[in-house]
């Protein structure tokens, strides 16, 4: 078995490890102690031009392997993840601060794409058809898109790669992956894994740099790459699409995030609150799908406010490698900021703060966990993602105002619904501008069905039955005379 906490892997391209063209390397930091753990490889224009090649080279052999053969190749990489699942859990813990608890869940998650793309690999069909003229046949052929440009953010290094590499080499495409440099080092030990599963060199590249614009420009720029996948803030997201356009590079986007967390007064309190822990603290927040907004009818507002704060103010906090932390650090020092500005914010519009609302004193970058009641609409963290440990609540009367006040965002990514009333819950599901509705569930995530949003929230979806292999896709028609 392989040692994934040494560190020692440079970039993976070809399948070769290397170095930077020009030496310089990026420093890992534990965000539980501010301690560098790691120094990766700072790719420049040169490595990424080397990256894109070895994608280019592999291309045609991989595409052209049979379908059956990439299938046995994902089923290795999910049966190796999971023989592995600690190894992989304590590395995530300790580069992302993630609770060990959730850095399993990760895991498993992650796993999960490759044994469901496994199987759908080999279930790629095309279609078939008579001309409304009845003179000729429509057949349509679905085929690789080519050369695909990956880009992950930190706050699930090994889910939102796998979630984008599998999909891509069961539809017979060659990657490039681009994780976030503040944890390269889980997406490191996964390229490692994948050459032992049987990946070919050169058809999964992994890069790390500190200037991902230039970076990835030139690689969007090279008529080779035919495909951006990214996964990020919807500010980096608008630029990547302008970048894109200017080379008419299709583009799949899961952009930010501010799902509403609807209770109404006829709801399962217990269940209520079971489903806010969940969709609030995985990932101590830090999830493009958290709970952002809560909103409470007021018949059960008061009850759900104390049940809620006496749940978060019982979470322990601490490294998240020690087994039992239930909320561990923020990535940086820059996120804990940003936090307390948005919970002072809404303390000095009104807000009530039932817990939590200071920074920790020490090292490490950690906020506690703290709900706030009375969070009146105009506060920054009812329009901005909060990214942490933090449950705002609004009180609501009724049905219509709900739907209006959970539709007043820009974004469209996640929303929950927890009622008993199942006709009330579809009623006001079907009214959510979101492209992924929980309703009486705190967690909606799963490989078979398509995850995405509308609005600012993205293009495209990912996993699900055919949808996320499709993006790696083009549809070819030949028109054929019978």
């Amino acid at each position: 078995m392989s040692d994934y906490t040494t560190f020692s892997h440079g970039l993976y391209i070809g399948g070769d490890w290397r170095a930077s063209s020009d030496g310089r390397v990026i420093e890992v930091v534990d965000p539980s102690t501010e301690a560098v753990i790691a120094a990766v490889p700072d790719a420049t224009l040169a490595d990424a031009g080397a990256a894109v090649d070895a994608a280019a080279a592999a291309a045609s052999g991989w595409r052209e392997t049979p379908p059956r053969r990439r299938s046995e190749i994902l089923r290795r990489c999910f049966e190796l993840m999971t023989e592995r699942a600690e190894t992989l859990a304590a590395l995530i813990a300790l580069e992302n601060g993630k609770a060990l608890r959730d850095a399993r869940g990760e895991v498993a998650y992650a796993a999960e794409f490759f044994r469901w793309n496994a199987e759908e690999a080999v279930r790629i069909s095309g279609e078939f058809g008579l001309s409304p003229s009845g003179t000729n046949r429509i057949v349509v052929d679905y085929q690789p898109i080519g050369i695909c440009v990956l880009i992950t953010p930190w706050n699930f290094p090994a889910a939102m790669a796998t979630r984008k590499i599998a999909p891509a080499l069961a539809a017979g495409c060659t990657v490039i992956l681009k994780p976030a440099s503040e944890t390269p080092l889980t997406a490191y030990a996964l390229a490692a894994l994948y050459e032992e599963a049987g990946v070919p060199p050169g058809v999964v590249n992994v890069i790390t740099t500190s200037n991902p614009g230039t970076v990835t420009s030139a690689m969007l720029a090279d008529a080779r790459v035919r495909k951006l996948s990214f996964t990020g803030s919807t500010g980096v997201g608008r630029v990547l699409l302008a970048e894109s356009a200017k080379h008419v590079i299709s583009c799949s986007m899961e952009l930010g995030g501010n799902a509403p967390f609807i209770v109404f007064d006829d709801a399962d309190l217990e269940a209520a609150l079971d489903g806010a822990m969940i969709a609030k603290m995985r990932n101590a927040g830090e999830a493009c799908t958290a709970a952002n907004r809560l909103y409470v009818q007021a018949g059960i507002h008061d009850a759900f406010a104390e049940g809620l704060r006496k749940r978060m103010a019982a979470l322990k906090v601490g490294p998240g490698t020690e087994s039992d932390t239930a909320c561990g650090p923020m990535i940086t020092r820059k996120a804990v900021d940003k936090i307390d500005r948005l919970v002072q914010d809404a303390f000095a519009r009104g807000a009530k703060v039932l817990c939590g609302g200071a920074i920790s004193e020490g090292r490490g970058y950690f906020y506690p966990p703290t709900v706030l009641c009375d969070v009146p609409a105009d506060a920054l963290m009812a329009h901005k993602e909060i990214f942490g440990p933090v449950a705002p609540i609004s009180r609501f009367e009724g049905e219509a105002e709900v739907i209006a006040k959970a539709n007043d965002t820009e974004y469209g990514l996640a929303a929950y619904i927890y009622t008993r009333d199942l006709a009330k819950g579809m009623r006001v599901a079907s009214k959510i501008e979101s492209g992924m509705i929980a309703l009486n569930r705190g967690l909606m995530s799963d490989p078979a069905a398509p995850f995405g949003g509308v609005k600012q929230s993205g293009l495209g979806r990912e996993g699900g039955q055919k949808h996320g292999i499709v993006e790696f896709m083009e549809a070819k028609y030949i028109a054929v005379t019978m």
